[in-house]
């Protein structure tokens, strides 16, 4: 089920005020994401990916993709703001936001899902199309059996 409505109630995982409001609802954040979109620098594929990253104390983390005619080296909008938020020591991620440039919803592709999971395997993420209609989903649910820091110590019993 698609939203487009202007308020969620405060989650755990969703900084508060100090009198049980959000510092910022859902709609913000995924109006933050459609806005970076902007900013992407996509000359090859054309299609603009925005990103914001809500951190425990409210703080934010916005990003774009950025395309390489060495298409390996461009990077998502999904881990330019993560990478902008563990670049300055963060690691509680709650919340992201993640708005393209098409009808259909922009999921994180698999690499961002997996770089994702290893900070963060309960992610909440909000899956947003080109006109803000969008979907709220928890990050095991679109990587199940992620593979991260635990399974790493799995094999060397």
């Amino acid at each position: 089920m698609e939203n487009t409505i202007s308020f969620i109630p405060a989650r755990p995982n969703w900084p508060e005020n100090g009198e049980g409001e959000a510092i910022m609802t859902e709609h913000e954040l995924v109006v933050l994401a459609l806005n970076m979109r902007e900013r992407a620098y996509a000359p090859y594929s054309g299609f603009r990916v925005g990103a914001a990253l809500l951190c425990g104390d409210g703080t934010v983390y916005t990003g774009c993709n950025l395309e390489s005619a060495s298409y390996p080296c461009g990077l998502c909008a999904e881990r330019v703001a993560a990478a902008k938020a563990l670049s300055e020591g963060r690691r509680d991620f709650g919340v992201l936001a993640v708005a393209g440039s098409a009808k259909e919803l922009c999921t994180p592709c698999g690499l961002c899902r997996q770089f994702l999971f290893e900070f963060t395997p309960q992610l909440r993420i909000l899956c947003a199309n080109d006109v803000g209609m969008w979907k709220a989903y928890d990050l095991h649910a679109l990587l199940a059996e992620g593979f991260g820091g635990a399974s790493l110590s799995m094999g060397t019993e």
